[in-house]
């Protein structure tokens, strides 16, 4: 003869399951009235434009448009190159490079770790914050730079294990009024 089982009452599923469905049951409008009240989920705040940012792979593509279906503009090959970040859609970013190219990366190929780039002609990292300081390092154009801090018109960099001063007007990814520390 067949084994048979005894399939449980409502009452004693309900018995078994309360003390574990209770508290779940309690948590649900907590959970969601803290949902709400936090708004909704966003990558990141929305930080003022333009500004700039740095290259965080050394390969970033660079798009005609703000998505994967829009043709590759530029691939850059050069992590750490400053770029100016002009406008945001969703993941995507429109940027400007030191020549002027405007095109859409993805935003998260983006660091906020700020990098110089020397522009036009071989400069002169300095010692102190002063045109006439000792040489520390000559730099040529197209160097990239680390961005330490920038107060008035001189910003302190890095390159490789040099640091040293140079004007904002000497390099490309600061703006001229601004006021960075690390």
């Amino acid at each position: 003869m067949p084994a048979t089982r005894k399939i449980p009452s409502a009452r004693h599923l309900a018995t078994v399951l309360a003390p574990i469905l209770a508290p779940i049951l309690v948590l649900i409008p907590v959970l969601a009235a803290l949902a709400f009240l936090a708004g909704p989920v966003t990558a990141q705040e929305k930080l003022p434009l333009p500004r700039f940012a740095s290259l965080q792979s050394a390969k970033v593509n660079m798009r005609t448009g703000p998505g994967e279906a829009y043709p590759i503009l530029w691939t850059y090959q050069r992590a750490n190159l400053p770029v100016e970040i002009i406008e945001e859609f969703e993941l995507w970013r429109r940027i400007r490079d030191h020549d002027g190219i405007v095109g859409w990366v993805k935003g998260t190929l983006l660091s906020g770790k700020r990098h110089a780039m020397v522009r036009d002609q071989r400069r002169t990292l300095r010692a102190e914050a002063k045109n006439d300081a000792p040489a520390v390092a000559y730099l040529e154009p197209g160097v990239i730079l680390r961005i330490l801090e920038c107060s008035g018109e001189w910003c302190r960099l890095k390159v490789q294990d040099h640091k040293g001063w140079l004007m904002k007007n000497e390099f490309w990814g600061v703006y001229a009024e601004e006021t960075l520390k690390e």
